[in-house]
């Protein structure tokens, strides 16, 4: 297949581009600098772009099979955080125009208030404050996905951690 990966230069998007070209795709990774993605393959080309302009980015979704977004943006406790909703609103865009109709994107295990049940006291009252705001944006993109995006094939992953281990089945 051909992947193109958005947040490629984050720990989790370096995880997903290796695994992709270990199993043979053809991987587009899109960075802001592209001399810092210090993965090198035949199967992989970087490529520079903004990913908040559905211009700049239609080019190189141009024939791909599909998006895989493991964006991740800075915690903020003093302004709203929108780059989850800015950077999928042009991703969909660049999609439509280049006719690429499957999109996964990570987010987070708490961007639903139900599953705050299951954390532990830790998690509730000192973690989530701390990236509320992040995780409202998660879940407004989800949202946008769902309300505006339904002619497109989409998957949000949630993972309830990340670690910088071997991988698992």
């Amino acid at each position: 297949m051909k992947l193109l990966v958005l947040g490629a230069m984050g720990r989790t998007g370096q995880l997903l581009v290796r695994q992709a070209l270990d199993q043979g795709h053809r991987v587009k990774a899109i960075v802001r600098t592209p001399s810092k993605l210090t993965i090198q393959h035949d199967n992989l080309k970087v490529v520079k772009a903004n990913i908040f302009s559905a211009d700049n980015l239609r080019e190189h979704f141009s024939e791909q099979d599909a998006i895989m977004s493991c964006l991740g943006f800075p915690i903020s406790i003093f302004s709203e955080v929108t780059g989850y909703t800015e950077s999928i609103k042009a991703i969909t865009l660049a999609m439509h125009e280049a006719k690429v109709t499957r999109i996964i994107a990570m987010t987070s295990w708490c961007t639903k208030r139900e599953t705050l049940k299951e954390a532990s006291w830790t998690i509730r009252w000192l973690l989530i404050p701390l990236i509320r705001k992040l995780l409202i944006n998660m879940q407004e993109m989800e949202n946008y996905l769902n309300n505006e995006c339904q002619d497109l094939k989409w998957t949000v992953v949630r993972p309830p951690g990340l670690q910088n281990a071997p991988k698992t089945g």
